[in-house]
């Protein structure tokens, strides 16, 4: 069944909108308000994009300057990592889970009209081909970027534009971080781009059968990582062995910080200080009226 699109979004939630986890902030959203949100936007709305954030990406925020720079202007960051929901949920946060994979599964088996046009940036022919058969895509509009994207500006330009030629109610960014969350930026900057763009690395090779998502129950158990692990363990090794583990690191420095905060607002709501804010606020408002006077 493809859920059809719905008059614009109407933001129905109320209090904060995000939680600030470790490094970065992430939308309190479950998959399903996700879902709506993405699906609610009009197709001719100005471009916006998603990102789903995981271990390796947090890791890489505390010294990769650019990616800091490209998060921030997502319109949605939806957690992508079980692992990260586990660390949040120990530390007290409620993190939803939203993985990539299962985003633009849904996406396609729900909410694509197959009749209409869906813009994919990355992936191979084998890759396209699989995935327009599959889900009985008509219109596919595909660009595949040369290697070394993240060090080609005339490359990362050439496929925002190939977004604002082609314009859909989805765009697919399949190229792997940065290089995705670059065009995306690329794509805000160009101003003739609209839709949604979503920035969802494999996703799209698992749709295809060209990869294999972990069983159910590893899922579960948030060992996924160690799946792709045993499946590519020379591409994967260093992320999940070397770089992984560093999410421990960041996880005890920002309890630190949150540890002092929560001392600091103890300390400035104890009645003294309270005492002491009152009387400042009684001296300037003294002043102000000493100061109309005159």
């Amino acid at each position: 069944m493809v859920m059809a699109t719905g008059e614009s979004f109407v933001d129905r939630r109320s209090g904060s909108r995000h939680v600030w986890f470790l490094n970065s902030a992430f939308d309190k959203i479950s998959m399903d308000v996700a879902l709506r949100r993405i699906t609610e936007r009009e197709a001719a709305s100005p471009f916006a994009f998603v990102v789903t954030p995981n271990v390796d990406h947090l890791v890489r925020l505390e010294t990769d300057t650019v990616l800091a720079t490209l998060y921030a202007q997502a319109w949605l960051t939806v957690c992508d990592s079980r692992v990260l929901e586990l660390i949040g949920k120990i530390s007290g946060e409620t993190i939803d889970v939203t993985p990539g994979s299962d985003l633009t599964a849904r996406l396609f088996d729900t909410v694509i009209d197959p009749h209409q046009p869906v813009t994919i940036i990355g992936g191979s022919q084998a890759v396209i081909d699989a995935v327009t058969q599959r889900y009985g895509l008509t219109d596919v509009r595909w660009h595949e970027p040369p290697m070394g994207l993240r060090h080609n500006r005339e490359a990362v330009e050439a496929c925002a534009k190939f977004v604002a030629d082609n314009p859909s109610r989805f765009t697919f960014f399949c190229v792997g971080s940065p290089q995705q969350e670059m065009i995306a930026e690329a794509c805000l900057d160009h101003g003739g781009c609209t839709g949604v763009g979503l920035c969802v690395g494999a996703s799209l090779d698992f749709l295809a059968g060209a990869a294999q998502r972990a069983p159910v129950w590893m899922q579960k158990s948030r060992l996924e990582w160690l799946h792709r692990l045993v499946q590519e363990p020379t591409r994967m090794w260093r992320r999940y062995l070397v770089e992984g583990p560093k999410i421990l690191l960041l996880w005890r420095r920002w309890r630190k910080t949150r540890r002092s905060m929560r001392e600091l607002e103890m300390a400035l709501g104890a009645p003294e200080k309270v005492k002491e804010r009152n009387l400042h606020l009684r001296l300037r408002d003294l002043e102000r009226q000493l100061a109309t006077r005159d």
